[in-house]
């Protein structure tokens, strides 16, 4: 029961503050999804850093992982946004959007865990 309440927290206030990111930096003009793409990137590297730690002579506890990986990176990042997103470019017309937004969030995201990993080594 204390797992699940680890996961539920860190995923509350994950969500939380990606919400404020999305807020503030998502382009209404524009259309671009720059809140998402960041909150995105920065989950991305901040689960590398957090399961390199986890790894790293044991770091982390269980406990920790879970708050922090599962809970908080599960809440702050989003696949679901990330997709319907794409979907809106595909409706309108956007492949250009489409093609840098997908291509960008991809490479971006596999350098920032390993960036993270590398971070704490």
């Amino acid at each position: 029961m204390k797992q699940l309440l680890l996961v539920f927290l860190g995923g509350g206030f994950g969500s939380v503050l990606r919400y404020i990111i999305g807020k503030y930096l998502n382009s209404a003009e524009t259309g671009i999804p720059y809140g998402t793409f960041a909150a995105n990137i920065l989950g991305s590297l901040f689960i590398g850093i957090i399961l390199g730690l986890a790894a790293k002579n044991d770091s982390l506890t269980q406990n920790q992982t879970l708050l922090l990986a599962t809970g908080f990176c599960g809440g702050f990042t989003t696949f679901s946004t990330f997709a319907y997103e794409n979907h809106v470019f595909l409706k309108s017309g956007d492949f250009t959007s489409f093609a840098f937004y997908t291509i960008a969030s991809f490479i971006v995201g596999f350098l920032a865990v390993f960036l993270g990993m590398f971070l704490v080594k």
